[in-house]
């Protein structure tokens, strides 16, 4: 096999393609990973990693803030904006350095460049050197990009996006944000730590309104305690720079005057400028690329996972999806199941959901029983003076099979492992509640909120089953 002919050829080098080209490597393939920018994807460089590190830091800062609830006094603590951006970006840089190495050690080709498909089996590269490559089986990885709209014109100076909001180092007094679902909502809870003024706008009645009432109403409780300002049920119609900011036009006639906004109302698949059309790859009318359960499009050697395909636009999700994909293209029988796939959102109080939610649950009305259990009756919630929040479960009325789980509180993003696996082996309450969890730790809410369940709540008064 020539050096331009390859087993596998993927598009995108994010947590999709990164983990498929290690696959099929692991499985003894040639493969050539194509990259525009940078490895990693939008999660490494611009999403998961450098988001997480910036919260951390406020989490960091609000334990200080919070140091008399411990019994400690500290006298005076100081941050900077930019001492965050910085320690992100390196944070970045050293991941981003580490995956290089991780590809070249399973002696993947890393070709830097615009990949766009002139057939089947043909990959055009176009970038500091202009190349095609042959490959037997083509993934595309290319990800997503923030969803923009005219009457909100983004210019990285006044009206950003969560890619361009990444680099501001300057420490802004105010701020809007335009858009109330996951990623707004992490970057209200970063910059109200600070001390910036933050205003969030959703045109839906709640925030998080597709993420659950009890949910929504907890994070709506927090973020007011903090002094977020919620405009919920309105629409903005227009941004207008002014002298030290902007003015945003709302169609109440209100008016809300910021330094600068963020519009985060969403990520569109990255579908341009591959030629899909030519090769009649099927797409929906979002532009994402249709396929099936084991990643294939409507040309069959040819796959697509990650935010592409438009459904979980989750790094996690891509990862599976890639490992599906490669299979496939091995002859390993392995299909794509989304039915416990966690959603997590880092924001202060975090929140993570897998399988089937209470309102999800009610809506179908599936017979099921559903059971909370508070943080307020958990002792490590109390030695971590974090009782706000809590767990509950869906269950199967008749088998006790676990269906889904939710979680808001102290370290939800961890916690909703445990339910994850339960729900993809298809677990009953018996299995985790006979599991013995260590004590006192976080955990210990699944084993109470399924006690519930089956009506024996050990730490909990009776009767209070929802």
């Amino acid at each position: 096999m020539s050096d331009k002919n390859f087993d596998v050829g993927i598009i995108g080098g994010g947590p999709g393609g990164y983990s498929a080209a290690i696959r099929a490597a692991q499985l003894g393939k040639k493969v050539a990973l194509i990259e525009k920018q940078f490895l990693g994807g939008v999660c490494l460089n611009v999403g998961c990693i450098p988001t997480k590190a910036l919260l951390t830091s406020t989490d960091a800062l609000d334990i200080i803030k919070k140091a008399d609830s411990f019994a400690l006094h500290v006298e005076k603590v100081s941050f900077t904006l930019e001492g965050m951006i910085e320690r992100k970006d390196k944070i970045v840089q050293d991941l981003r350095k580490g995956l290089e190495g991780l590809l070249q050690s399973n002696k993947i080709q890393i070709i830097k460049g615009k990949g766009k498909l002139l057939s089947k089996n043909e990959i055009e590269i176009t970038g500091s050197t202009n190349e095609k490559i042959t490959a037997e089986n083509i993934i595309i990885a290319t990800g997503s990009y923030p969803t923009e709209v005219p009457n909100i014109p983004v210019d990285h100076k006044k009206i950003y996006n969560s890619n361009s909001l990444l680099c501001l180092k300057k420490q802004p007094k105010s701020m809007v944000i335009i858009g109330g679902g996951y990623i707004g909502c992490e970057f209200a809870s970063f910059y109200v730590r600070l001390g910036v003024k933050v205003t969030i706008i959703e045109a839906l009645p709640s925030i998080l309104y597709s993420h659950g009432k009890d949910l929504a109403k907890l994070l709506t409780g927090s973020f007011k305690a903090e002094g977020i300002d919620l405009k919920v049920g309105a629409k903005v119609l227009r941004c207008e720079e002014v002298e030290n900011g902007i003015e945003v036009h709302l169609d109440n006639n209100e008016i809300i005057k910021s330094e600068i906004a963020l519009l985060a109302i969403g990520r569109k698949p990255l579908t341009q400028d591959l030629n899909l059309d030519a090769l009649n790859i099927q797409m929906g009318k979002h532009l994402e690329i249709i396929v099936d359960d084991q990643m294939r499009t409507s040309v069959p050697n040819i796959y697509a996972i990650g935010d592409v395909i438009g459904k979980w636009m989750l790094a996690h999700t891509a990862v599976h999806e890639a490992l599906v994909a490669v299979d496939t293209i091995q002859g390993i029988e392995n299909k794509m199941d989304f039915s416990a796939t966690p959603a997590v959102i880092f924001t202060k109080p975090e929140i993570a959901i897998v399988g089937v939610t209470p309102d999800q649950a009610i809506e179908k009305n599936m017979d099921v029983d559903i059971a909370k259990f508070p943080f307020t009756a958990l002792g490590k919630a109390h030695a971590l003076s974090e009782k706000k929040g809590f767990v509950d479960v869906v269950v199967d009325k008749k088998t006790k099979t676990i269906l889904g789980a939710q979680a808001i509180g102290p370290s939800a993003s961890v916690l909703i492992a445990e339910m994850g696996l339960a729900i993809t082996n298809k677990l009953d309450a018996k299995a985790v509640i006979d599991t013995i969890h260590a004590h006192p730790t976080l955990p210990e809410s699944w084993q109470e909120a399924l006690l519930i369940a089956l009506d024996r709540p050990l730490n909990f008064p009776p009767n209070l089953k929802l």
